[in-house]
């Protein structure tokens, strides 16, 4: 049976008989209110960004999920919960209370200046949730774990590099910290444009080691494949970066205390405020569509609603209307420890650059812990993650598995990445992309700010500054 969110508006039970509807056939029943201006399937990070957005504007809502809880794929779940999901039995006593546990299914962080930072100010959502920095951003070397340094100081003390390498690591990263694409005065005479990344290395006399340092642990590449692209995209990921360290000192990254799960639940707090109505526990049975093609509402049994877009995750439409971009592996480990290594760090990221280990794409390691309300006292939640590339998805996060120490109980989860064929225009069905890779959101908010132009038409102002996440403004 379907369940309201109690803090979102719905009908009650003992309210006034549902409205009829002249396209309702014969035998059918409007589905909630019947009529929306738009149907969002799923309560994943996007979806529920949308749908607050689109309410803020006066659009009426309905938004629907198949699970019991908000996030979808990005859900942050109990313990309870997370031993059902995987079809573990039931979770173990000596782990702690149930309520301790906020366990992500997709481990990200959120950069302190990045895009995802900027929608939660403009947004407001800021409002219902509260953040952390994280402790603290690794990088595999030679089979070390080695902090990325996040001040002078700590570059100059860091085994990441030579004496005299360092002096050329700075002199390049003054470059960019100054660098604007809008001023060529900036420039010092290079066009970025045309110059590859590689090229832009070798111009500062860096070593092969050190790209591979700054292109994964700072830029967060996942793969070779931009050294030899023009270099500005990197360098705009690389300014990010050095902007989000520069707010906190100790990491780029802030994480939601009570894990990811926050997120959502903050934007669809947004589209209930508006009058929204969410419904839990409810699939579909079929997208509906008019004589032209065009997606025109939703069937759920002997229920119906009618609306003029349908938004949703990939997992809510027919196989030809997305198409699968890679495999993703990840493996949720309980610890009762910290990582080793980390100087006991009770948050962390490691990044494992693929060359280091034999692969082409890197292996991320997340790992959080009771301070941020994730779990219980003592208990560490570590997340392995990469793209499948090997015969076997343990083989692929066998690497990220080493550094990790003793290992309670482990979760894998192996899914498919799709993204949609089309853009919406012609069949009215606005489709977003699986969450990626990476250990960040960047590219998600690139897939959700092109979601909401297509659904929406307009651009959103995203010239809103990432200063003050910690409070209204």
């Amino acid at each position: 049976k379907s369940q309201i969110d109690p803090d979102c508006k719905m009908e009650e039970d003992q309210g006034p008989p549902k409205p009829t509807f002249d396209w309702l056939p014969e035998g059918m029943e409007p589905l909630a209110d019947g009529e929306y201006d738009a149907i969002v399937l799923g309560t994943g990070l996007k979806e529920c960004v949308i749908s607050g957005l689109l309410s803020v504007k006066g659009k009426k809502i309905l938004q629907m999920d198949r699970n019991g809880y908000y996030g979808g794929d990005g859900a942050s779940l109990n313990l309870s919960n997370l031993f059902e999901k995987f079809q573990a039995g039931e979770a173990p006593t000596n782990l702690g209370a149930n309520r301790d546990y906020n366990v992500d299914l997709i481990p990200k962080f959120i950069m302190a200046y990045g895009n995802l930072t900027k929608m939660l100010l403009h947004t407001k959502v800021t409002r219902y949730l509260e953040f952390k920095s994280i402790t603290g951003s690794y990088v595999y070397k030679d089979g070390k774990i080695l902090k990325v340094p996040a001040t002078p100081e700590e570059a100059l003390r860091s085994p990441l590099m030579g004496l005299f390498e360092k002096r050329r690591f700075r002199k390049f990263i003054i470059f960019i910290n100054q660098y604007e694409a809008e001023k060529p005065e900036t420039h010092e005479s290079r066009d970025l444009n045309t110059m590859t990344m590689r090229q832009l290395y070798e111009d500062f006399g860096l070593l092969a080691d050190t790209h591979q340092f700054i292109s994964h642990a700072m830029c967060l590449e996942l793969d070779e494949k931009h050294m030899d692209a023009p270099a500005a995209p990197t360098i705009k990921n690389l300014k990010t970066y050095c902007d989000s360290l520069s707010r906190y000192g100790t990491s780029p990254y802030i994480y939601p205390i009570y894990g990811l799960g926050g997120l959502p639940e903050g934007f669809s707090r947004i589209c209930a405020i508006h009058g929204g109505t969410f419904m839990l526990n409810q699939d579909i049975d079929e997208i509906l569509y008019d004589d032209s093609g065009k997606a025109c509402g939703v069937k759920a049994g002997n229920q119906m609603a009618k609306a003029g877009m349908v938004i949703g995750d990939p997992s809510y439409f027919p196989p030809e209307k997305v198409k699968p971009t890679g495999i993703l592996v990840r493996c949720i480990c309980i610890l009762n420890h910290p990582i080793p290594n980390t100087s006991d760090s009770e948050s962390v990221q490691i990044i494992i650059p693929g060359p280091q280990v034999g692969r082409v794409n890197d292996i991320f390691v997340c790992c959080v812990g009771n301070a941020l309300a994730v779990s219980a006292p003592g208990i560490y939640i570590a997340i392995v993650s990469t793209i499948v590339e090997k015969g076997s998805p343990d083989e692929d996060v066998a690497p990220g598995l080493q550094l990790l120490g003793p290992i309670l109980k482990r979760f894998t989860s192996v899914s498919t990445t799709f993204e949609p064929v089309g853009d919406g225009s012609d069949d009215k069905c606005y489709i977003s992309s699986s969450f990626d890779a990476t250990s960040h959101f960047e590219s998600d908010c690139d897939d959700l700010l092109s979601l909401y132009k297509r659904v929406s038409g307009e651009e959103l102002d995203m010239t809103i500054s990432a200063e003050n996440v910690e409070g209204d403004y």
